[in-house]
C-alpha cells in the first residue's frame, strides 16, 4: 500500500507552492499545510514557509529546514519534534532559537505574522 509520500510528484520551485500543500516532517509524518510562501520574487530569494498547524497555529520553517518541494507535498529535514520546536510567527518575535540568534529571523517572523494578518507581500 502505498503513503502519502509516495506520489508527491515531481519536484518544483517554490514559486508554484500553493496554500494548503501538505508539508512532511523528515519522518514521514504529516505535520501540516502551507499557509503562506515567503520570499522575494524579484530576487529569486526563498526564505521559507509559513506551516498552519490546525486552527489558529503557525510555525515558521526557515528555507534551511526544507528539504524539498513537491507538486503534492513539501518535505522537510526536521523530524515531527523538531517542528514542534519551530517558532510561531508573531508580531514581536524572539529572534532565538535553541539559544542561537539567526541573522535576519526576527525580520523574516514579523513578515510572516504580516502575510498571516493580511498585511504582507
Amino acid at each position: 500500500m502505498l503513503g502519502p509520500m509516495d506520489n508527491l510528484g515531481d519536484q518544483v520551485a517554490y514559486l508554484v507552492l500553493a496554500e494548503g500543500t501538505p508539508v512532511y516532517s523528515s519522518d514521514e509524518t504529516e505535520v501540516g499545510t502551507v499557509a503562506h510562501v515567503l520570499g522575494d520574487e524579484q530576487e529569486s530569494i526563498f526564505d521559507g514557509l509559513v506551516l498552519r498547524q490546525g486552527i489558529g497555529r503557525h510555525r515558521y520553517v526557515v528555507a534551511d529546514d526544507i528539504e524539498a518541494i513537491y507538486e503534492r507535498g513539501v518535505v522537510l529535514k526536521l523530524d515531527a519534534a523538531g517542528v514542534d520546536n519551530l517558532p510561531e510567527p508573531s508580531a514581536n518575535p524572539t529572534p532565538v532559537i535553541n539559544g542561537m540568534e539567526l541573522p535576519g529571523l526576527r525580520e523574516k517572523l514579523m513578515r510572516a505574522w504580516d502575510q498571516l494578518n493580511g498585511r504582507g507581500l
